[in-house]
């Protein structure tokens, strides 16, 4: 078996795969003050959950964008699984190559992901990853990554609503039922979420034409906790594919035995 961990800005995830069948997956809160026997213990309760064994992990790989918690997570490993991790970080190239001039690596987590969406929907394709900060990516038909922008996760959006204003409150990240709403928490749903949702609609559009292609020879992938949220809304996403980033990992180890 093959354990991937996607290692994000606000949780980490697991993956357990058998082959190329992912046979259990679970989130972690990514919190550097957690000791390497907390991670250790916790991933083992979930290995039971799945009637796994930890024995079984014959290797390990990680995706990681957050430096502070990967002394613990790899001691972890170590401990518990008894294997050394490969890292997917800025200082091992994941494999995909460079259409634009940057003196920059690509994080971690985009490049997997952007590697998984080619080989498992081909391309030229559009790869959004809707975390604690959304990203698009564009690849081109030949694989080679074009370029993408960042923006604030709608998560922050709605937060900086509640933290930086006296009277506004927390709201349930949903879909209102319409934009001119009566009370606070519809309001801020509608600017947060509807908002977000046309940004979103409009850095496709933009990404589909500087890529210079037909706009229908591109697929848009969408993963990330929110990309349910988002493809419900918009005809603009073609698939949500919740466990990309761990597909890729999968499928960049298999590359590298």
């Amino acid at each position: 078996m093959l354990l991937t961990i996607d290692v994000g800005n606000t949780n980490m995830v697991f993956g357990v795969f058998e082959g190329e069948e992912l046979r259990g997956s679970f989130r972690l809160k990514t919190d550097p003050a957690r000791t390497s026997d907390e991670i250790g213990l916790l991933a083992c309760q979930y290995f039971q959950r799945f009637g796994l064994e930890g024995s079984a992990v014959e290797d390990v790989v990680i995706a990681s964008v957050v430096p502070p918690v990967m002394y613990t997570l790899t001691s972890a490993i170590i401990k518990y699984f008894g294997k050394r991790p490969l890292v997917i970080d800025e200082d091992l190239d994941p494999g995909l190559p460079y259409g634009v001039k940057s003196d920059e690596h690509l994080g971690a987590d985009r490049a997997v992901a952007d590697i998984a969406a080619m080989e498992k929907y081909g391309a030229p394709i559009i790869v959004l990853d809707f975390g604690t900060a959304t990203t698009l990516d564009a690849v081109s038909r030949e694989g080679t990554y074009l370029g993408g922008c960042i923006a604030a996760g709608v998560r922050l959006v709605t937060e900086a609503l509640f933290q930086k204003t006296a009277h506004l409150p927390n709201v349930e990240l949903a879909m209102p039922a319409a934009v001119l709403g009566g009370t606070a928490v519809g309001q801020i749903q509608a600017g947060a979420v509807m908002g977000y949702i046309g940004s979103m609609e409009y850095l496709i559009k933009a990404a589909k034409r500087e890529m210079g292609y037909r706009s229908g020879e591109v697929k848009v992938v969408a993963t990330g906790g929110l990309a349910h949220l988002v493809a419900g809304n918009t005809d603009m996403i073609d698939i949500v594919d919740p466990s990309l980033v761990l597909d890729g990992l999968r499928i960049i180890y298999e590359k590298r035995k």
